[in-house]
C-alpha cells in the first residue's frame, strides 16, 4: 500500500515538472513572425547560447520584439538572428544589444540598450545592430569567480614543472675591522743635566797677605 502511494506521489511530481517545462517553452516560443506593425533588424553575435526562435527581445526589461530567426555565417564565423521589434521604438545607430538571463534558472532574451545618437536604425528591413555582446557561460564565469578558473587551468598548473628555488641571498660582507694602532714607543727620561761650572775653583795663595801690619810705622807725634 505505502509502495504504491509513493509511486503515485513521484508519478504526479514528474507530470508537474512536465507541465512546467511546456508551458514555459510556449511562453518563451511566442509568436516568431513579425506583424504588420514590427520591422526587422539584423544583429551580428559571437555566442548566441540560451537564445532560440521566439525569444524576448527588451528595451529597459520591457518587451519590445522577438527573435525571428538564427542564421550561421560561415565566412565571419559568426550568430545572424533577426530581429522582428515594434515600430513604436526608434533606436539611435548606437544601440547596444547584449543577450541577457532572468536569473540563474530564468531564459536568455536580447536586451537592447539605445544610445544618444541623432540617426535612427531604418525600419525597412536594412538595419541592422552594430554593438553587441553574446552570452556568458555560467560554468565558466563561476569557476572564476570560486578561484579555481576551471578544471583545466589546475591541472595545467599541477603539470607545469616546479620552480627552482630562489637561492638564498649572501650573506653581506661584515665591515674590515680598523687597523689597531700600535703604541707609541715609551721614551726613556733623559739623565738630568748638571749645571756645568763656570770656572773651576782659584788654586788658595801660599803666602796670604796678613790682615795687620805687626809692624806698624811710627807716625811724626812719636819722634819729637
Amino acid at each position: 500500500m505505502r509502495e504504491s502511494i509513493f509511486e503515485t506521489l513521484v508519478g504526479a511530481v514528474v507530470v508537474a515538472v512536465a507541465a512546467v517545462f511546456l508551458w514555459f517553452a510556449l511562453a518563451v516560443g511566442g509568436d516568431a513572425e513579425a506583424s504588420g506593425d514590427q520591422y526587422t533588424v539584423i544583429a551580428r553575435f559571437n555566442n548566441v547560447s540560451g537564445i532560440s526562435r521566439g525569444s524576448d527581445v527588451r528595451i529597459a526589461g520591457v518587451k519590445a520584439g522577438v527573435v525571428k530567426s538564427i542564421e550561421g555565417d560561415p565566412e565571419r564565423f559568426e550568430a545572424v538572428l533577426t530581429l522582428a521589434l515594434d515600430k513604436k521604438w526608434e533606436l539611435p545607430d548606437d544601440t547596444d544589444a547584449r543577450i541577457s538571463t532572468d536569473g540563474l534558472l530564468g531564459g536568455s532574451y536580447i536586451g537592447l540598450e539605445p544610445g544618444g545618437g541623432f540617426d535612427v536604425i531604418p525600419q525597412d528591413g536594412t538595419g541592422e545592430i552594430q554593438y553587441t555582446r553574446g552570452s556568458v557561460d555560467l560554468l565558466t564565469l563561476f569557476a572564476s569567480f570560486a578561484g579555481g578558473g576551471g578544471g583545466g587551468d589546475t591541472a595545467d598548473a599541477a603539470e607545469a614543472p616546479a620552480e627552482p628555488a630562489e637561492a638564498a641571498p649572501e650573506p653581506a660582507p661584515e665591515p674590515k675591522a680598523a687597523p689597531k694602532k700600535q703604541p707609541a714607543a715609551e721614551k726613556k727620561p733623559e739623565p738630568a743635566k748638571t749645571p756645568a761650572a763656570d770656572s773651576e775653583p782659584a788654586a788658595a795663595d801660599p803666602y796670604p797677605a796678613p790682615a795687620d801690619d805687626p809692624y806698624p810705622a811710627p807716625s811724626g807725634d812719636d819722634g819729637q
